[in-house]
């Protein structure tokens, strides 16, 4: 059973500092993950015209699809990976060296976070660890998930300012347009690093640009909500070491097709625990 300091269903528009820093739970390859509670928060831009002002054409800013702002409960406490999958990670389950070659030959290539694989082979990474491991089965984080856990308990356009955007997450500004070691900037409220730049992170969810409205139009929020099922699209968020400020931030939305690899590409995953009166 999961437990959490705080009440067994949290409310994101709280203060993350009102209450104690999630617990931490370890598997059987040293990864960490923060159990976050249960929440009702608002999922979505709310200030348009902020982020709007941020783009560098704000008339060509094409980020409609992160509204209208909408409250959506998660009504399950969410084991999140405290850092994206690593390269070492990944060699240690699936045996192989995705992505670009340069990358696995620097001497902190088991911290770099593992890029160059697409949807499926995420998807795949999360089944054969869930073969390793006798305590959890995994999964990918779907789109709500992920941003309740980048947004830490703030709901404005970042859970810091711009100003100290630098000492969170890597970015164009200050990654020399690599990536780097993942947990080298400061954690969120969460316990969680790197939400916010070095790779950008696969979720589970396929892509509509409608899909706020939809929920914003629901007669009551949306719980445990999941991206559109007929999409040939997967979503993808958080920014990466070659991303400007703008597209650095909680709530922008790209997706692509799921066989799709770039070398700014990652992901992270969700560990469920097994019900150990289920026999494996």
């Amino acid at each position: 059973m999961i437990s959490h300091a705080c009440n067994a269903v949290g409310v994101f528009l709280l203060s993350a500092s009102l209450c104690a820093a999630p617990p931490v739970v370890g598997n059987s390859i040293g990864m960490r993950f923060s159990e976050l509670p249960a929440a009702t928060f608002q999922m979505g831009t709310a200030d348009i015209d902020e982020a709007r002002f941020e783009h560098p054409d704000a008339d060509k800013a094409d980020i409609g699809d992160e509204t209208p702002a909408h409250r959506v409960t998660l009504g399950r406490p969410t084991l999140m990976a405290q850092t994206e999958t690593t390269q070492g990670q990944w060699f240690t389950v699936m045996q192989n060296r995705p992505g670009p070659a340069e990358f696995w030959q620097r001497d902190d290539w088991e911290q770099l976070p593992v890029v160059g694989v697409d949807w499926f082979m995420a998807q795949r990474f999360t089944e054969e660890l869930g073969v390793l491991d006798p305590r959890f089965t995994y999964r990918l984080p779907t789109e709500a998930e992920w941003e309740y856990a980048a947004r830490a308990g703030q709901s404005g356009l970042r859970p810091v300012a711009l100003a100290d955007l630098e000492d969170h997450a890597w970015y164009i500004h200050n990654s020399d347009d690599l990536p780097h070691p993942v947990a080298t900037r400061k954690a969120n409220a969460f316990g969680l690093y790197d939400m916010l730049g070095n790779a950008w992170e696969w979720v589970a969810d396929g892509y509509a640009r409608d899909t706020y409205a939809r929920r914003a139009a629901a007669s009551s929020p949306s719980v445990d909500p999941s991206g559109a099922q007929s999409s040939e699209l997967r979503v993808r968020r958080g920014g990466s070491y070659h991303c400007p400020q703008h597209l650095v931030r909680p709530g922008y939305r790209t997706a692509d097709n799921p066989e799709k690899r770039y070398s700014v590409l990652g992901f992270r995953v969700v560990a469920l625990p097994r019900d150990p009166s289920t026999p494996r």
